[in-house]
């Protein structure tokens, strides 16, 4: 089963001093190196997301440096950067099409932000028929708020990698 690499949304706004920080994304990032590194030693694909919201959002606007791939992680020549402009990576992206050209049957997903398009995206993979390994420790997350109560961010993580596991993602 051919599998591809898919890092979603690891911008620089997601860390320290950027628009929208969140709860140790270096420690996920450092991870994400590392499969990085067994990928390109496997041949594996490396498909990275990047989220590019509209110059009225708070973050991720076009052409700043908040809404660059972070240069620890920066692409190379031969890699597959693919923008989306929605939490889905599928929705309104070639991600699908790419996935297909590619013979890629199983993905493995690592990202930011795992309550938010790590989850949508994972979600989707099923929906277009794709088997996925979610990398727990290679994923970030934030506290979040509903109705005046912060619910902190290793709570949000564990619920939602939790939420994925068996039916939707092998959670490693």
């Amino acid at each position: 089963m051919k599998e591809a690499l898919l890092i979603i949304d690891v911008q620089n706004d997601y860390f320290e001093g950027g628009a929208c920080p969140l709860h140790e994304p270096k420690k996920a990032e450092d991870r994400i190196i590392q499969l990085i590194g067994e990928s390109r030693k496997m041949q594996r694909p490396v498909i990275y997301i990047k989220h590019i919201n509209s110059n009225d959002e708070a973050f991720f606007n076009e052409g700043t440096y908040g809404c660059e791939i972070s240069e620890r992680i920066a692409p190379l020549p031969d890699d597959i950067v693919i923008n989306k402009y929605c939490p889905n990576s599928f929705l309104g992206t070639s991600l699908n099409d790419c996935l297909r050209s590619l013979g890629v049957e199983k993905l493995i997903v690592c990202g930011m932000m795992t309550h938010l398009c790590i989850d949508t995206t994972v979600r989707a993979a099923m929906d277009h028929g794709y088997s996925v390994t979610l990398i727990a420790d290679a994923c970030a997350t934030k506290d979040i708020e509903l109705n005046g109560e912060v619910i902190p961010a290793e709570t949000v993580q564990k619920t939602y990698i939790a939420s994925l596991s068996g039916i939707f993602a092998e959670i490693v």
